[in-house]
């Protein structure tokens, strides 16, 4: 059994990794006025790459060669990765931060439904239910059809799917792979890809201002992968986990002090029945580890 020391630092790196995506997230959410989508991304890019280049080297890990298979599944993460980078800022740029962070928070959900119906993990009808449960406070965040409706809640929701992919294609990664490795070859490829398109989309200006927001937003999006491989591999991930949500404290906090934005009412109920089947989905799972019923 994992010490209760042990669990409260993987909760604590936890908070921290989920802190440091918002900050990133608000940073490049203050340059999207002055640049367009893939020059931010571009820009960001070269510094989490090259933070991901030194942490690679210094783990020995630059000559690393995966086999054959691992680089084909490393291609669909590759593009997951990309999709839900593209598309996640996209929605970014255009919602609150607050309902963009709400709609993500059913990705746990998402992962127990996709692994039940492509890895033919067994999911009972309880999970089942509180997955349905989840979508439903989905739909109060979004509310399609409603005069508030924004179709980039769609955009958001699309994040949602090539996170999925990305997941489920990196737990068909061989154990061998280091993490570090993925990590990096991803960087090199939405950097280069973002670089591109940026190319055919025009540059504007680059302001010093916005230089440095997108450094910070770099050295945060890297801390936050690092916290939370480590607050992964410190405790039980049935303790830890749950943690994740407190990236949707952060969103409503930055949200309202940083942009002015306050969450409708309905918003947030959609996020509490969200948080709420999320955490019952780890609770079911938690079990069946225990005694195999799902």
């Amino acid at each position: 059994m994992t010490p209760l020391a042990e669990n409260l630092r993987g909760a604590a790196l936890m908070m921290a990794a989920m802190a440091a995506f918002v900050l990133n997230d608000t940073l490049m959410k203050l340059v999207s006025t002055d640049m367009n989508l893939f020059q931010s991304i571009f820009l960001r890019g070269i510094g989490t790459t090259a933070f991901f280049l030194v942490v690679a080297w210094y783990q020995g890990v630059l000559r690393f060669r995966p086999a054959r298979a691992d680089q084909r599944i490393m291609a669909w993460r590759t593009l997951g990765d990309m999709g839900q980078m593209v598309c996640f800022l996209t929605a970014l740029f255009h919602m609150p931060i607050a309902n963009v962070s709400a709609i993500l928070q059913s990705l746990p959900l998402a992962m127990t439904f996709a692994a039940a119906v492509f890895l033919k993990e067994p999911v009972g009808i309880r999970r089942y239910t509180a997955i349905g449960v989840g979508f439903i406070g989905v739909l109060l965040i979004v509310r399609p059809g409603t005069e508030g409706f924004n179709a980039y809640s769609l955009v958001a929701l699309t994040t949602v799917i090539f996170v999925v992919l990305r997941d489920l294609s990196t737990r068909r990664l061989d154990r061998s792979v280091p993490t570090i490795f993925v990590t990096l070859i991803t960087s090199i490829a939405v950097t280069a890809l973002s670089g591109t398109v940026s190319i055919f989309q025009g540059w504007a200006e680059i302001q010093p201002g916005n230089l440095l927001l997108l450094g910070g937003a770099a050295l945060f999006v890297s801390f936050g992968y690092m916290f939370i491989v480590m607050g992964m591999r410190t405790g039980d991930i049935a303790f830890i986990s749950p943690f994740r949500y407190t990236m949707l404290i952060w969103a409503l906090l930055i949200g309202l002090f940083v942009f002015g934005d306050v969450p409708r009412p309905l918003t947030l109920l959609g996020a509490a029945i969200i948080v709420a089947s999320g955490i019952y989905t780890f609770y079911r799972e938690r079990k069946l580890a225990k005694d195999g019923t799902p």
